[in-house]
C-alpha cells in the first residue's frame, strides 16, 4: 500500500510539471551571456518578438559571434593542466592533480572537501597526499590564489607570493584567521599594542587588493557578464541592481499583434502559437530577471560587511535560509546561483560564493571559523584536551557539536591529537 502511495505521489510530481513550468526552470539556470544568446535566437525565429530600442541602455553588444567562439577560448583548466606539464610529478601526483584541477570551481577555489576527493578517488590516496599535492603543487601555480578552500586562503597565498615582509605576513593571518577579531576596525584597535597603525593599515590594504576570484580573470572566462551590481551609497550603505545594460530589452511587435487579433485577418494557429509563445517568454524572463535581484540582494545584505570590506569573514548562509526568507522554493535558490555573478568592489564575485555553510545546527559557524576555536583553544590549553573535551568547552559556548566533527577539523588543520602534542 506505502509503495503504491509513493509511486501514485512521484506521478502526480511528475505530471504537475507542464511543458512551460520546465522551460522556466530552464531559463532560471541560464547565465547571463547563455540567456542573451537565448533571447537574440529567440528573436530570429518569432516574428512577434522585436528589440525594444526605447528602452535599450546603452552599451548594447549585437556581435554574438563572441558567444559562439567562447567555447573555443583557452580555459582555466587547460592552462593549470599545461603548467603540471612543466613539472616532474610522479604518477600519483599527476593523478591527483589533475583531479583537483577538475573539481575547481569557476572562480579558482576549492570548494570540495578534500576526504570527499578522497573518497571520489576510491581511498587510492589519502587526504594527507591529497593536501600535500594541493599545497605544495596547484596553489603554487598561476594565477596566484588558484586552490583555496575559502577567501581568507586565496588572500594569504597571494600575500606569500608577493613576498611581502614576515611581518606583514604576520599581521595578515592575525587579522584573518583569529576570532578575536571580528572586523578589520576591531583589527586596528587591538593589534595596536604590537604594531604600528601605518603597518596594519598598509596590510589591510594589500588584503583589500587580492582578487577574490582568481580563475575568472581567464580567457574564456572575460566575457563573464554580472546579472547584479552593487551601487555604493553616500550613507555607506550600498543598492543592489539589475544590469541592464549589454542586456537585450524585448517587446511584442504590436503591429502584428493588432493584426492576429484584427477579427477580419484570419490568423493560422501557427501564428497564434508564436504569439502567445512571445508574450511568454517576455514574462518568463523578467520573472528569471526579478528572482535574481531578489535572491542576490538578499545574499548581499547578508553578507554587507565582507562586501563592504569591513570584514575578511563571510557568515554563514545556506541555500534553505535565502529560501525560507523569499518564500520560494530551495531548489529555485540553487538553480540562481548556477553561474550568476554580481559586480562587487572586490570584482565580479559568483553569488554561489557569497554562501558560507555552518557546522552547527544551533549557531552560526563556518568551518573555518570552528577551526579557528579549536586552534585558541589548543594554543591555550594547559593540560593536552582530548576532542571529546574540546567538544564539551565549545558545547557550553552553544555549538552543539559532536567529537568526530572536532576530530574532523583538528585534521584539516593538521593538528595531532592530544596523545601526540
Amino acid at each position: 500500500m506505502a509503495i503504491k502511495l509513493v509511486r501514485e505521489l512521484k506521478q502526480n510530481q511528475q505530471l504537475s510539471i507542464t511543458p512551460q513550468l520546465k522551460k522556466s526552470i530552464d531559463l532560471l539556470q541560464l547565465s547571463r551571456l547563455e540567456i542573451i544568446n537565448k533571447i537574440n535566437n529567440e528573436i530570429e525565429e518569432n516574428p512577434f518578438l522585436k528589440k525594444d530600442y526605447e528602452n535599450q541602455p546603452l552599451g548594447m553588444f549585437d556581435d554574438m559571434s563572441i558567444l559562439e567562439n567562447l567555447s573555443h577560448e583557452l580555459t582555466l583548466q587547460n592552462h593549470l593542466e599545461s603548467q603540471l606539464d612543466d613539472l616532474k610529478l610522479t604518477t600519483s601526483e599527476k593523478k591527483i592533480a589533475l583531479f583537483i584541477i577538475q573539481s575547481l570551481e569557476e572562480n579558482g577555489l576549492l570548494k570540495i572537501d578534500l576526504d570527499e576527493i578522497e573518497e571520489q578517488m576510491a581511498f587510492i590516496y589519502s587526504v594527507k597526499e591529497i593536501k600535500i599535492v594541493l599545497s605544495n603543487i596547484i596553489q603554487d601555480l598561476e594565477p596566484a590564489g588558484i586552490g583555496a578552500r575559502d577567501f581568507k586562503e586565496t588572500i594569504i597565498i597571494q600575500l606569500k607570493r608577493q613576498e611581502i615582509p614576515s611581518k606583514e605576513l604576520e599581521i595578515a593571518n592575525k587579522i584573518l584567521f583569529d576570532p578575536l577579531y571580528s572586523n578589520f576596525e576591531d583589527a586596528k584597535h587591538k593589534l595596536e599594542d604590537n604594531y604600528s597603525r601605518s603597518e596594519i593599515e598598509n596590510v589591510i590594504k594589500k588584503i583589500k587588493q587580492c582578487d577574490l576570484s582568481p580563475g575568472l580573470g581567464f580567457e574564456s572566462t572575460k566575457l563573464i557578464q554580472p546579472d547584479l551590481e552593487i551601487i555604493p551609497q553616500d550613507n555607506g550603505k550600498f543598492n543592489v541592481q539589475f544590469k541592464k545594460e549589454n542586456f537585450p530589452m524585448i517587446c511584442l511587435d504590436q503591429d502584428l499583434e493588432n493584426l492576429v487579433k484584427d477579427k477580419k485577418n484570419k490568423a493560422n494557429k501557427e501564428l497564434k502559437e508564436k504569439m502567445v509563445e512571445a508574450k511568454w517568454l517576455i514574462r518568463a524572463i523578467n520573472k528569471r530577471n526579478e528572482t535574481v535581484q531578489n535572491v542576490g540582494t538578499l545574499i548581499c545584505q547578508k553578507q554587507a560587511d565582507f562586501l563592504s570590506e569591513k570584514s575578511a569573514e563571510l557568515k554563514p548562509l545556506s541555500n534553505l535560509e535565502l529560501a525560507k526568507e523569499l518564500k520560494i522554493n530551495p531548489s529555485t535558490v540553487s538553480r540562481i546561483l548556477r553561474s550568476k555573478y554580481i559586480q562587487t568592489p572586490k570584482g565580479a564575485l559568483s553569488m554561489k560564493s557569497l554562501l558560507a555553510s555552518s557546522v552547527s545546527k544551533t549557531r552560526k559557524v563556518t568551518p573555518m571559523q570552528l577551526m579557528e576555536e579549536i586552534q585558541k583553544i589548543i594554543n591555550e590549553e594547559k593540560n593536552k584536551l582530548s576532542d571529546q573535551k574540546i567538544s564539551d568547552l565549545l558545547n557550553k559556548r552553544g555549538f552543539n557539536l559532536a567529537r568526530r566533527t572536532i576530530t574532523k577539523y583538528r585534521k584539516k588543520i593538521n593538528l595531532p591529537s592530544s596523545r601526540n602534542r
